[in-house]
């Protein structure tokens, strides 16, 4: 992801969370942390091309890395990609960065409502570990707290072995890995 990513990132964002998007600044904060020596985060853009409507966003997803732990920021897949398998793409890259960043773990957030993105969490090895209560604002809902111990051990050998969906009607949308703190 890059700056000029942000404006069409806050589009997707307002659509997919209305109630707990991220803002312009929070984008910007994190991107900052996305460059040089001392980069402490990692943020990605899926694309689509077509002739109609050009270069679009349709998913992206980031991670912060602390020491040796890193931790799932985002992750979304425009509506109509849901099912395509694309958020378990994102969840790779993000998966690689923390191998890169050589963490130890992974954490993240999930909406305990958001069992979905729970599913795909789980097939990459992410186990619960606790709650938050009243984690997501303004409507109050509690966040799933997941970890994974050794992202390395739990990525594919090859780019196309990506973990598939449980179902065919699997949402790749992992909106409960927010965190707009």
């Amino acid at each position: 992801m890059r700056w000029w990513d942000i404006e069409p990132v806050l589009e997707l964002e307002k659509d997919l969370f209305p109630e707990d998007a991220w803002s312009r600044g929070m984008f910007w904060s994190d991107l900052a942390h996305a460059r040089g020596p001392q980069a402490t985060r990692r943020y990605y853009v899926a694309e689509e091309e077509s002739a109609e409507a050009g270069r679009r966003i349709i998913g992206y997803g980031g991670l912060a890395a602390a020491g040796d732990v890193a931790d799932v920021q985002t992750i979304a897949v425009a509506r109509e990609h849901w099912g395509t398998g694309l958020g378990a793409v994102l969840l790779t890259e993000l998966l690689r960065a923390a191998t890169a960043f050589e963490c130890a773990e992974v954490m993240l957030e999930c909406r305990v409502d958001n069992v979905r993105a729970q599913k795909l969490y789980e097939r990459f090895g992410f186990e619960p570990i606790g709650f938050r209560r009243g984690y997501y604002q303004p409507g109050n809902v509690d966040a799933l707290v997941m970890r994974l111990r050794d992202p390395a051990a739990s990525l594919p050998a090859r780019e196309t072995d990506v973990p598939e969906p449980d179902d065919a009607h699997e949402i790749n949308d992992v909106q409960g890995t927010e965190s707009n703190g």
